[in-house]
């Protein structure tokens, strides 16, 4: 096992995920010598139009304990996989409004290639098998499930 993944992680946070957050991620991992490469993705709530209603926020919740092992696999088994230097997750759980940032992952590699395939694949088995849910709130206050698409 990686020593990163040693000490609990953190993969839930009950806000969203504010840039301040991110810049700091950044900033201390410039610091370390032995990365060549980054890959971030954020992913963003929508104001998607579904059915004449525009979608004002979302909804997510978890069964935490099973998503933090599952995160816990997929991370590490990525890690291993791509030999990345590191890996962070971070989902917000909660009400977050149209614009708010609800998912961090950003991965650290000596070279690029792994960069860019550990955080697509993480990103993709993240939302394909993590038990995370989300209710989409339209503006009238009606909700429905929202469907993961990938």
């Amino acid at each position: 096992m990686n020593d990163e993944s040693k000490k609990k992680k953190e993969y839930f946070t009950d806000t969203a995920i504010s840039p301040d957050f991110i810049a700091d991620s950044i900033s201390k991992h410039s610091k370390k010598k032995n990365i060549g490469a980054h890959d971030i993705f954020l992913g963003q709530v929508r104001a998607d139009m579904i059915e004449n209603k525009t979608v004002c926020g979302i909804e997510y919740s978890a069964y935490k304990e099973m998503a933090e092992k599952e995160m816990d696999k997929i991370r590490e088994e990525t890690i291993v996989k791509h030999g990345l230097t590191c890996a962070h997750v971070l989902h917000s759980l909660g009400r977050l409004n149209a614009g708010e940032i609800c998912f961090f992952v950003f991965v650290s590699s000596p070279h690029r290639n792994a960069s860019f395939e550990a955080c697509r694949e993480l990103v993709d088995r993240i939302k394909k098998e993590v038990p995370i849910f989300g209710k989409e709130y339209f503006e009238d206050d009606s909700y429905q499930w929202k469907e993961n698409k990938f």
